[in-house]
């Protein structure tokens, strides 16, 4: 994981995204920026339910803003006002975001992994004790 930003290691990141072969290379740069997934979801109302469920366990988070046809931003205000941080990935003009967000990080896609490094930055030294770490006695991961 050379050249990873070291405030990316162990961040719990939900991601929220429709297309499956996009939220498979998500997970993927991810775990390669050394994130830990903690949970994708492809629809608004199952990301409903795993923000209720997870809550306050999500480091940090994305989120397509089509999602299905649907805008994500029930979503966003769930994460805001649990305090969970997140930044918006879209395809579409970074003004289509609606007013409350518009000082939120978006993500043009497609995007890189430096990119997406880049975007998640800022968001990883917000809560530090919603990241994985690796115990040196045991080597296993632990909160």
């Amino acid at each position: 994981m050379s050249g990873v930003d070291p405030s990316l290691f162990g961040l719990r990141v939900f991601a929220v995204e429709d297309e499956a072969l996009i939220a498979l290379m998500l997970e993927v740069m991810l775990e390669e920026l050394g994130c830990k997934v903690v949970g994708v979801a492809g629809t608004v109302p199952r990301a409903l339910a795993q923000v209720e469920t997870m809550g306050s366990d999500i480091g940090a988070a994305i989120l397509d803003v089509n999602i299905g046809g649907e805008k994500v931003y029930p979503v966003a205000d769930a994460l805001a006002v649990r305090g969970v941080p997140f930044l918006f990935c879209t395809g579409y003009a970074a003004t289509g975001i609606i007013e409350p967000y518009r000082d939120r990080i978006v993500l043009d896609k497609p995007y890189s992994k430096t990119a997406l490094a880049n975007a998640l930055a800022p968001l990883a030294g917000k809560h530090p004790e919603r990241h994985w770490h690796r115990s040196p006695d045991t080597g296993r991961t632990k909160r």
